[in-house]
């Protein structure tokens, strides 16, 4: 009679989930900490999924007898995240889902068990403190996200979506979805300080993030293989990127070959690698550094 093998988690596999999951719940807390206790009481709205939860949390206060001071940040967040996340999964396929899913589910907690404790500011009275220690505290969990390939989600995903069906850059759409987010603070609370010391948190947060990252995030793609068709079908259809066929040949055999060139975000590139391996293990795959400024590739 056969017998089948349980397959058991190498102690490498775990220690490595463990390290990853443990960097997510620090991250998770931190963005929590930041959004309650400095950028939320003086109605700093940081962009994204976030920005418009604190904007509801506000204008929300004195209507619902159940949520007397306004609907909760993290459950509102939450309501946005769950559509976002499934709409990215059907269109891009966004490999970081658990972990995403993980992410910001544990944000969302975090901000409401933070907001049911804490009802003042951690500095009172001073909005250009809360605006620069929350972003640089929003900066430093979003690294500790980002250092374990996953994402929390929000309108990052929805900029990835909306590039990925009109070829515009991604970090373009980011930049004009959180501005909008900014604005729409700033149409609600009736007050320029609002987008003014939002957007020097953002700037906080995006170079706290840039120190923290320890390369540049975009890799230039380089992958010599005799299976291109297979390789292009997986990175357009599966991965969701765009590349573009250069023409080669062998400077010792001189056979002609296709070499497929790509620009990938660091945090993809261990997948891409492994889905490389899995269709063609003598592909050949270089990388370095892009610069931000690069055209995207398959024009």
């Amino acid at each position: 009679m056969a017998t089948r093998q349980l397959s058991v988690p190498s102690n490498a596999t775990l220690r490595k989930n463990v390290g990853d999951y443990s960097l997510i719940v620090v991250g998770a807390f931190l963005q929590a900490l930041s959004y309650v206790l400095f950028l939320a009481p003086y109605k700093i709205v940081p962009g994204g999924v976030y920005g418009i939860s604190i904007v509801i949390h506000n204008v929300t206060q004195g209507l619902f007898p159940l949520f007397p001071e306004g609907l909760p940040m993290g459950t509102t967040a939450l309501c946005f995240n769950i559509p976002l996340m499934i709409l990215a999964m059907r269109k891009i396929g966004l490999s970081s889902g658990p972990k995403t899913v993980v992410t910001f589910v544990l944000i969302s907690l975090f901000t409401d068990l933070l907001s049911y404790f804490f009802s003042e500011p951690l500095v009172e009275d001073d909005a250009f403190i809360a605006a620069f220690y929350g972003g640089a505290i929003l900066g430093l969990g979003v690294t500790c996200i980002f250092r374990v390939k996953s994402t929390s989600a929000g309108t990052d995903v929805l900029a990835r979506v909306i590039a990925d069906d009109s070829n515009l850059k991604v970090s373009n759409m980011i930049i004009v979805l959180d501005s909008a987010v900014v604005l729409l603070g700033l149409i609600v609370f009736q007050d320029w300080a609002i987008p003014l010391y939002s957007w020097f948190t953002i700037f906080v947060y995006g170079k706290v993030v840039e120190m923290f990252q320890s390369e540049n995030p975009n890799r230039a793609v380089f992958i010599v293989s005799q299976r291109t068709q297979d390789l292009r079908e997986m990175i357009v259809k599966k991965l969701g990127m765009r590349g573009t066929f250069i023409h080669g040949k062998g400077m010792y055999e001189g056979h002609e070959t296709e070499i497929i060139f790509t620009i990938a975000e660091r945090k993809d590139m261990p997948r891409l690698k492994e889905e490389v391996k899995a269709i063609d293990p003598h592909a050949f795959v270089s990388t370095m550094h892009a610069s931000k400024d690069s055209p995207r590739p398959g024009i």
